[in-house]
């Protein structure tokens, strides 16, 4: 296998159909390089002319460290990583290649006189950490829900919880409307999770030109779904993207009541509709539904009946790493 350096179209050009995420797509990683304050550094393994690992990394250099972050943190990526693609099938030829693949990236990342410190978030297909392990880095399990969407809706409503189906039940007898509202509806969705994050006295550091220019360069593949009263006073709304295998809960879904009655879970269902019916990507077949590492979330979250799915996060074991991310962080934007 050899390792080489690809631009974004080459990176379009190889990415596979399925198996990778909605934020590996080359309308993310552009704008993740050019609202950032780091270098995007695309590696491709390849056994011949088969490409057979991709790994997008961005590289942010200082005179104490250089840093390299897969996704940045504070843009709201929630994952990124290496994505295998071996030509066998069999275990011994998948190891290896982690092995040799991770190995060469993570040497052309710590060649250098500075110190190199690492951190990333690995995709949920990325299953075997432990080439990390072998380099002396942390690594830690998260998690993630998945909700299988087959093809009738109705069955899937059946699934989710006594709770849940009445709570949809209740909102749609409440005549309230759920309409795909393009720019407009995402930039809405942007201003109120900014105004829940306040709220909280908390800041939302993902600035509204990324947004913009994310949502914008994945164009059918970013919807917004919009709840409005029946005098069309906005209610709620959450932003889904979508890769070829799964739509995922982007952002948006504030906590929002409507003559007590939940909102969002009504959001929710409308979109698990649209996936079932094929709309807008036909091959999506599951709704990754986030927010299974924060504890206040998980009793919801777990109403739609998911599987709860993991995957890693990996960094460098120490406390100049935990400053590099605070001071990448408040510089990034």
């Amino acid at each position: 296998m050899h390792v080489e350096r690809l631009d974004l179209s080459e990176w379009g050009d190889t990415l596979p159909a399925t198996g990778t995420e909605v934020f590996h797509r080359p309308a993310v990683l552009r704008a993740l390089d050019d609202h950032t304050d780091a270098d995007l550094v695309l590696y491709g393994g390849f056994k011949g002319d088969q490409r057979v690992a991709l790994w997008p990394v961005f590289v942010r250099d200082s005179p104490v460290a250089s840093a390299a972050f897969s996704p940045v943190p504070s843009m709201g990526v929630p994952r990124l990583g290496p994505v295998l693609t071996p030509a066998s099938p069999k275990r011994r030829k998948r190891e290896q290649l982690n092995r040799a693949f991770v190995g060469e990236v993570l040497d052309r990342l710590t060649d250098g006189s500075t110190p190199s410190l690492l951190w990333l978030a690995c995709n949920t297909a990325y299953t075997d950490p432990r080439p990390f392990v072998w380099r002396d880095l942390s690594v830690t399990p998260r998690f993630t829900y998945h909700l299988d969407v087959g093809d009738d809706a109705d069955a899937q409503l059946r699934s989710f919880s006594r709770s849940l189906r009445r709570e949809v039940r209740d909102a749609e007898d409440l005549d309230i409307s759920v309409e795909l509202e393009g720019r407009d509806g995402i930039e809405r969705i942007y201003q109120e999770t900014m105004e829940r994050y306040a709220e909280q006295d908390d800041d939302y550091r993902v600035p509204w030109s990324y947004v913009r220019d994310l949502t914008t360069g994945l164009d059918e593949r970013a919807r917004a779904y919009v709840a409005r009263d029946p005098q069309g006073t906005f209610l709620g709304g959450i932003t889904v993207l979508y890769s070829d295998d799964a739509a995922y809960f982007w952002q948006g879904g504030t906590r929002a009541t409507y003559e007590s009655v939940s909102v969002n879970s009504l959001l929710h269902w409308r979109i698990v509709d649209d996936i079932a019916a094929g709309e807008p990507v036909d091959s999506v077949s599951k709704y990754d539904l986030m927010g299974a590492n924060t504890e206040r979330l998980c009793e919801y979250k777990a109403k739609f009946g998911g599987e709860l799915v993991p995957y890693f996060t990996v960094e460098s074991d120490s406390t100049l790493m935990d400053l590099a991310k605070r001071v990448y962080s408040s510089v990034a934007h």
